[in-house]
C-alpha cells in the first residue's frame, strides 16, 4: 500500500510540475524541482547548471532541462542580471553553492564567459560553450568580438550604456532557424546587456584547468562559427559542430543536451 502511494504521490507531482512550466525563473531557481529516482551513476556529475547569453532569458533552454531532467539530472538555469560583468558572475555563482556534488556548468554566448570565471569553483567538474565566447584572463568580450566580427552587425548601444540586438534583424541574425513568430516575440521580450559587462577583463579563465565541450553554431550570424573554432581550439575543448544559427539550443536541443550528457558523464 505504502509503495501504491508513494508512486500516486510522484505522478501527482510530475502533473503539477508540468503545469507550472511557466513559473518564473526566479520562482525555479528558488525551489528547483527534483530529478526522477532513476538517474546519472555516481561517476559522473549530477548537476547542471544553466547561465544564458545576452539578449534572452532562460526559458528557451525548456526543451534542454526536459531532456536533461528526464535523464535524471538535477538542472538548474543561472538567469543574469545583465547590469555588470562582476553582477553575472555573482548570479552564476549563487546558484552554484545551491548545488550538492559535481557541477557541469554550461554557458551560452556571452554567458561563456561567465562560466569561465565562475568555473573556477572545486565543484564545477566540466564546462559545456555553447556557441560561446571565451575570453582568456585579461581579456573582454569586447576584445574578442573585435579580434573576428560577426558576420553581421546588428548589436546596437543606447546613451545609457545598454545593448540591444536590432529587433527588425532578430529573426534574419539570431535565430534564422526558428519560427519567425517566436523569434518577433524573443526580439521584443529581449533582455538588455550592458557596455560594461563587455568591456570588463575576466580574472579567471576555468577553461585552462578543467575538461571543456564545445558547440560550434555553424550557421550563426550573432557569432563568427570561425571565431568560435579559434576559441575552442586555443581551450583544447572536445568540440561539436551542429549546423544552426546562434540559438541553436533552441532549434537543435537534443544535438546540445547531448553534448551536456557526455560532459556530466565523463565528469570526474
Amino acid at each position: 500500500m505504502r509503495a501504491i502511494l508513494a508512486l500516486k504521490a510522484a505522478a501527482i507531482a510530475a502533473a503539477l510540475l508540468a503545469a507550472a512550466g511557466g513559473l518564473a525563473p526566479a520562482q525555479a531557481q528558488a525551489a528547483p524541482a527534483a530529478p526522477p529516482a532513476a538517474g546519472p551513476t555516481a561517476a559522473g556529475a549530477r548537476n547542471v547548471v544553466i547561465v544564458p547569453g545576452s539578449f534572452v532569458d532562460g526559458s528557451g533552454w525548456r526543451v534542454v532541462f526536459d531532456i536533461l531532467y528526464h535523464a535524471g539530472y538535477h538542472v538548474t538555469i543561472a538567469n543574469q542580471p545583465h547590469t555588470s560583468f562582476d553582477d553575472d558572475v555573482a548570479a552564476a555563482r549563487e546558484v552554484l553553492d545551491q548545488q550538492v556534488g559535481p557541477v557541469v556548468l554550461v554557458g551560452h554566448s556571452s554567458g561563456g564567459a561567465i562560466i569561465s570565471a565562475a568555473g573556477a569553483r572545486d565543484k564545477v567538474k566540466a564546462l559545456v560553450y555553447v556557441s560561446a565566447l571565451l575570453p582568456d584572463v585579461g581579456e573582454s568580450l569586447a576584445q574578442v568580438l573585435g579580434s573576428m566580427p560577426a558576420p553581421s552587425n546588428s548589436v546596437q548601444a543606447t546613451q545609457d550604456g545598454h545593448l540591444f540586438f536590432d529587433r527588425a534583424r532578430f529573426h534574419a541574425d539570431f535565430g534564422a532557424d526558428l519560427a519567425e513568430n517566436r523569434t518577433n516575440f524573443m526580439a521584443a521580450a529581449q533582455v538588455p546587456a550592458t557596455t560594461s559587462a563587455f568591456t570588463t577583463q575576466i580574472w579567471a579563465a576555468a577553461w585552462r584547468s578543467k575538461p571543456s565541450y564545445a558547440i560550434v553554431a555553424t550557421d550563426d550570424r550573432a557569432l563568427s562559427p570561425d571565431l568560435q573554432r579559434w576559441m575552442y581550439q586555443r581551450a583544447g575543448a572536445t568540440v561539436t559542430e551542429i549546423k544552426a544559427s546562434h540559438l541553436v539550443y533552441i532549434s537543435q536541443p537534443e544535438k546540445v543536451a547531448d553534448v551536456i550528457l557526455t560532459a556530466a558523464h565523463n565528469a570526474h
